[in-house]
């Protein structure tokens, strides 16, 4: 991802979905691994969908990535590969697929490096960065305040010597694409963002953007040594190739089912160029095929499937940016939610359920109304199957944005990224404190060995039980109590009637 949110059942615990409550686990007795009440499809589909089965797509696509220069980067070999194997089993599962192709302006780092007084710092050039001459760029460092809008608008520089500086702003509030355009403007010939949260710092300017200044990337933790080094001698060497190419999305419906009520759910199947991507998005990806294979291409369903394996996510979310923005507004009202599977199976794995109703109060707002249902649905899975999770802000880094944008309800699972797993988070989860959920993100050691199998089972399970029980039902998402409610109330009104009737004689 380009860095960094069912249970319904025909009966009570649909209601209880609805609520928001928790659902009632299966006895062990009954089952041979916990698993919540609910439909039937998706209790079956639990069972069906396997690590076995994912295992082997990820070994797939590792293999495929060897065979094509070690990447399954958009517009690669290795991605055209990746995505015939998805369409191939796809078609063969009795599928409708269609191969959606777009144009994207694609980008790869060729090389980079920062010293400061001499001395290698850790930089990651930001996808769509301007080279600097060969050989790099010298200049003093020059440190921008760190206001409410630093480094967004020409004033933030106002009695800073920027002509001719290598510049120090830290992430927020704007884009990366601003910042470098601002710091370019005021004759910067370089622009370090450093994180305003724990971990290294990768990026993507939205596209390229003449007259910027050459843009990377820093930690918090060097970002805040430098701060203290104002005027220190900077050499920033970067260059990439930035060229217009083109792509394709697999999607996939299944025959059956109301396609007038369809049931999305995405992952995007492109690696950085740098490594083959198994975690990210190897796992979702994978994940998201041994779902629909199981569920097969004429599943007895009430409504439709529409599976997703975006292209160009690594380059600024453009496949399913295109995808949604080319539907018209009834082709966008027969999505009745999407669900989205960005990294699921993270090294250092934490457990984050997309915050769908913005009760951790973080970052952006609530999604869409059905996102807090949805949020609820993965929620009570977990909390039936013992896994203790947290919230996750839609910080627009994965492919559910442009449904968003557009009304369409959405949630999905995370495992982390860049950013250091807490001593609170590893109590509750394990695993290293102050390690990245994901060591290896965007880089090549991103490979079969980078994927915790564990957490990637569990949350293979959450998604085919919670879109296999939305194959069945999505009253609580389009805001119609569900059935059993709707039940219980025409009953409670009969029960009423013969009072109301006998008031008259009072």
């Amino acid at each position: 991802m380009p860095s960094p949110k069912t249970t319904l059942r025909v009966g009570a615990a649909m209601v209880a979905l609805a609520a928001g409550l928790g659902l009632t686990a299966v006895p062990a007795s009954a089952a041979p691994q916990t698993i919540p009440d609910g439909p039937a499809l998706a209790r079956q589909l639990v069972k069906k969908v396997n690590i076995t089965g994912t295992n082997r797509h990820l070994i797939a696509l590792q293999r495929l990535a060897d065979r094509n220069g070690g990447t399954r980067a958009a517009s690669s070999p290795g991605h055209e590969a990746s995505a015939e194997y998805v369409a191939t089993k796809l078609e063969d599962a009795g599928y409708i697929v269609t191969r959606q192709e777009f144009p994207f302006v694609y980008d790869e780092t060729l090389s980079q490096s920062l010293t400061v007084d001499g001395a290698a710092v850790p930089f990651n050039r930001m996808s769509y960065s301007e080279d600097t001459p060969e050989g790099g760029v010298t200049g003093p460092l020059v440190v921008v305040p760190a206001d409410d809008t630093p480094g967004c608008e020409a004033t933030d520089y106002d009695g800073l010597a920027a002509e001719g500086a290598i510049v120090l702003v830290s992430r927020g509030t704007c884009t990366f694409g601003q910042k470098a355009t601002v710091a370019g403007e005021v004759g910067a010939v370089g622009v370090l963002i450093y994180n305003n949260v724990p971990g290294a710092l990768g990026g993507n300017l939205g596209g390229p953007l003449p007259g910027s200044a050459p843009a990377g990337g820093i930690s918090q933790a060097d970002g805040a040594t430098l701060a203290m080094q104002e005027g220190a001698t900077v050499t920033l060497a970067v260059s990439g190739v930035t060229e217009d190419r083109t792509s394709y999305n697999v999607i996939a419906e299944t025959q059956t089912g109301r396609h007038e009520n369809v049931v999305m759910a995405g992952a995007h199947l492109d690696s950085v160029p740098a490594g083959p991507g198994i975690n990210d998005n190897g796992s979702g990806s994978s994940a998201l095929l041994e779902t629909a294979l199981q569920l097969g291409g004429r599943p007895k369903v009430n409504n439709a499937v529409r599976f997703a394996w975006w292209s160009a996510e690594e380059f600024g979310l453009v496949g399913s940016e295109y995808y949604v923005r080319n539907l018209d507004f009834e082709e966008q009202l027969n999505i009745a939610l999407y669900l989205n599977f960005d990294m699921i199976g993270s090294p250092n794995a934490g457990y984050f359920i997309f915050d769908g109703d913005d009760s951790d109060g973080v970052g952006a707002g609530p999604g869409p109304y059905g996102s807090a249902q949805i949020e609820a649905a993965f929620e009570n899975y977990f909390e039936v199957t013992g896994v203790p999770t947290e919230g996750r802000d839609f910080d627009g880094r994965s492919d559910y944005g442009e449904f968003i944008l557009q009304g369409i309800p959405a949630g999905g699972l995370f495992t982390g990224a860049e950013v250091p797993k807490t001593e609170a988070q590893a109590a509750k989860w394990g695993g290293v404190v102050g390690d990245a959920f994901d060591p290896c993100y965007h880089q090549a050691c991103d490979n079969l060995g980078n994927v915790d199998r564990v957490a990637l089972d569990r949350n293979s399970d959450a998604l085919a039980f919670v879109l296999g029980s939305y194959a069945i039902s999505t009253e609580d998402i389009n805001g119609v109590p569900p059935r059993k409610a709707r039940a219980k109330a025409r009953a409670a009104e009969t029960r009423v009637a013969p009072t109301v009737v006998n008031d008259r004689d009072l």
